[in-house]
C-alpha cells in the first residue's frame, strides 16, 4: 500500500494501492494546477488523463524506408498483423499502434482518438490529415499483453522527402516520443545515409534519449568486414545528428524469419538479439519507474515554463505599446531565460527550445497570462521533494510483485528464452555443451585428464588437494574462480578427486578459459555418470 500525507496537511494519510494510482492523484492535485495556470498544455504537451497512466509500455519504431520496420513487428510477434504491409518502397504511409485483443481487426483514427480507454485523444490536434493515416490493428498475440508498438511512416530520402505529408510529422514523433518507453532507431546496413527529413525527426526525439536504442538491422546483407566499417560509418553520421559526447547503445542483426546471407557472424547476431530483447522484457517491469521519471521532467519543465510566462507578463506595459513590447520580449527571450537560470539557481537543460519557445509566443497575449503565484510552485516543489520520494520507496516492492501474465513473453521471446531445443540461447556452449546426449560430455578430452591424473600420484585412486591444485593453477585463473571449480567438481565432498572429479575440474577450466560463466550449480549433464543418484 502507498501512503503519505494529504494536501493540507497533516493527520490523514492518503492510501493509494498502486503506483500508478498515486502518480495519478498527484498529478490532478499538484501538478496540473501550475499548468493549466501558466497555460502549459498550449505551449509543451496536452493535460495527462488517466488512459496515459494506465497504458502499457510502448515501443516507437522509426527509421527511413526499408530498413524492417514493419519485418521487426513481425519477427517480434512470430506472425503478421491487420494492415502490414512490406516492401522495398515506402510501403506504410501510416502510424499504426499494434495492441492486444482477443478479438482482432483495425480501428481507424478518427475513431481510435475518441475512445475514452485509449491514450490517443489529444491526438486529434494533429487534424484529419493525420487521423487519415493513423490506425489501430488489433492482435491476439501473447506479446501484446505485455508492451504495444507503434509503427511509423517510413523517412524519405532524395527527391520523395520534398512531398508534403499533409500534417505534422515531427510533432506527431514528439508527442509519442514524450509517452512511449523505448524509442528503436533502426538503419539498414546498405542505406546509412541520413535524410533531412530523418535528421528533423531524430531532433523531434531529443531530450528523450534514455528511452532511444540504435538497430543496424540487416547486417547478414554484408560479410565481417564490410560491417565494421558500416558500424564505424553508423557511429560517425549518428554523432554528428544526435549531438552527444556518448551515442546510443547499437544493436547489430538482422531481424527476420530468412535464411542469413553471410553467417560467419551467426554469434554475433545472437549475442546482439539478446541484448536488445533483455532490454525489452524489462519494460513492463519498470513501466511504473518509466512514468514516475516522465512525469518528473514534466513538473521540472512546468515550473521553468511558470517563470517564463510570469517573467512576460511582469515586462508588459498596462496600457500603451503592447504590441512592440510583445516583439522585444520574443526577441530578447534569450536573455530571460539566462535572467531565470541566475535568478532560481536552475539548470539550462530544464528550459524548453527557445526557437519553438519564440513561435508559440507569437499567437499569445502577454496582457493575458498570470503573474508569479508562490503557492502553486511551492505544492510542486513538495510534491518532488515528498510525494515521488515516497513513490520511488515503494517501486521496487511492487516491482517484486508483478504477475506474470504482466512481464514479456511469447512470440520471439519464446524462440531466445528456449531451454528445450538445441537452438537456444547459447544451447551447447560452454556449460551447457553435451545437454541431452547420451554420452558424458568430458569423456571427449577424458584421455589428456586421465594422464594428468596419474602424474599426480593418486592414493587409492584420488589426489589430494595440493596435487590438484598444483595442476590447476596452470590454467591461470584467479583463486576465488579455481575454488568455485573446486567446489563444484568435489561431489563427494571429501576434500580429495577422483579421476572423474579431476576430468570435470579440468573440463571446467576449459570452459572458463572459453570464456563462459560457470554455473552456480552443477548441472545434471555434468555429472559424472558414476555419481548420478538413481
Amino acid at each position: 500500500m502507498f501512503s503519505w500525507l494529504s494536501r493540507d496537511g497533516n493527520k490523514n494519510p492518503e492510501v493509494y494501492e498502486t503506483v500508478i494510482e498515486g502518480l495519478k492523484k498527484i498529478y490532478k492535485t499538484k501538478l496540473l494546477p501550475l499548468e493549466q495556470a501558466y497555460q502549459y498544455h498550449d505551449f509543451h504537451s496536452p493535460m495527462l488523463e488517466d488512459p496515459d497512466f494506465d497504458a502499457k509500455p510502448m515501443i516507437l519504431l522509426v527509421g527511413q524506408y526499408s530498413t524492417g520496420k514493419t519485418t521487426f513487428i513481425k519477427y517480434i510477434l512470430e506472425r503478421e498483423f491487420p494492415g502490414i504491409r512490406i516492401g522495398p518502397e515506402p510501403t506504410t504511409d501510416r502510424f499504426i499502434t499494434v495492441m492486444y485483443d482477443e478479438k482482432e481487426g483495425v480501428i481507424p483514427g478518427n475513431a481510435l482518438v475518441v475512445d475514452p480507454k485509449k491514450q490517443f485523444r489529444p491526438l486529434t490536434k494533429f487534424g484529419n490529415a493525420f487521423l487519415n493515416r493513423f490506425q489501430c490493428s488489433l492482435v491476439n498475440s501473447t506479446v501484446l499483453k505485455g508492451i504495444s508498438i507503434v509503427d511509423t511512416p517510413g523517412i524519405l530520402s532524395g527527391e520523395k522527402q520534398r512531398v508534403d505529408r499533409g500534417y505534422d510529422f515531427t510533432g506527431v514523433l514528439e508527442w509519442f516520443a514524450e509517452r512511449v518507453d523505448r524509442i528503436i532507431l533502426l538503419f539498414d546496413a546498405h542505406k546509412l545515409d541520413i535524410s533531412d527529413e530523418f535528421r528533423r525527426s531524430i531532433e523531434a526525439l531529443r531530450g528523450h534519449d534514455d528511452k532511444i536504442r540504435i538497430v543496424l538491422n540487416k547486417a547478414d546483407m554484408v560479410d565481417h568486414q564490410q560491417l565494421m566499417r558500416v558500424y564505424g560509418a553508423l557511429m560517425w553520421s549518428l554523432g554528428k545528428v544526435l549531438q552527444t559526447p556518448e551515442v546510443a547503445r547499437v544493436y547489430i542483426g538482422s531481424f527476420w524469419d530468412q535464411p542469413l546471407n553471410y553467417d560467419m557472424n551467426r554469434k554475433l547476431f545472437e549475442d546482439e538479439e539478446q541484448d536488445l530483447f533483455k532490454d525489452l522484457q524489462s519494460l513492463p517491469r519498470n513501466a511504473a519507474l518509466r512514468k514516475l521519471n516522465d512525469l518528473i521532467k514534466r513538473a521540472r519543465l512546468a515550473k521553468v515554463h511558470a517563470y517564463i510566462i510570469s517573467s512576460l507578463r511582469k515586462d508588459m506595459p498596462s496600457v500603451f505599446g503592447k504590441d512592440g513590447k510583445k516583439k522585444d520580449l520574443i526577441k530578447g527571450l534569450g536573455t530571460i531565460y539566462e535572467q531565470i537560470q541566475r535568478e532560481y539557481q536552475i539548470s539550462r537543460g530544464d528550459f524548453p527550445d527557445l526557437k519553438k519557445m519564440q513561435e508559440g509566443l507569437a499567437n499569445h497575449d502577454f496582457s493575458r497570462f498570470n503573474h508569479l503565484k508562490p503557492r502553486l510552485l511551492e505544492v510542486v516543489d513538495k510534491m518532488l521533494a515528498e510525494d515521488i520520494a515516497r513513490l520511488m520507496e515503494q517501486i521496487p516492492q511492487e516491482e517484486m510483485t508483478v504477475v506474470p501474465e504482466s512481464s514479456l513473453m511469447g512470440g520471439a521471446f519464446e524462440g531466445v528464452e528456449d531451454k528445450v531445443s538445441p537452438f537456444g540461447y547459447k544451447r551447447g556452449e560452454g556449460i551447457d555443451a553435451g545437454h541431452g546426449e547420451p554420452e558424458w560430455i568430458v569423456n571427449k578430452e577424458r584421455y589428456k585428464y586421465d594422464s594428468i591424473f596419474e602424474t599426480l600420484s593418486p592414493i587409492e585412486g584420488k589426489i589430494t588437494g595440493a596435487a590438484a591444485k598444483s595442476e590447476m593453477v596452470k590454467s591461470k585463473l584467479p583463486n576465488n574462480i579455481l575454488g568455485k571449480i573446486w567446489k563444484l567438481s568435489d561431489i563427494d565432498k571429501d576434500g580429495l578427486l577422483d579421476c572423474d572429479e579431476f576430468a570435470l575440474a579440468m573440463h571446467l577450466i576449459s570452459v572458463k578459459l572459453g570464456g563462459h560463466d560457470l554455473p552456480q550449480e552443477l548441472p545434471d549433464h555434468l555429472c559424472p555418470p558414476s555419481k548420478k543418484k538413481n
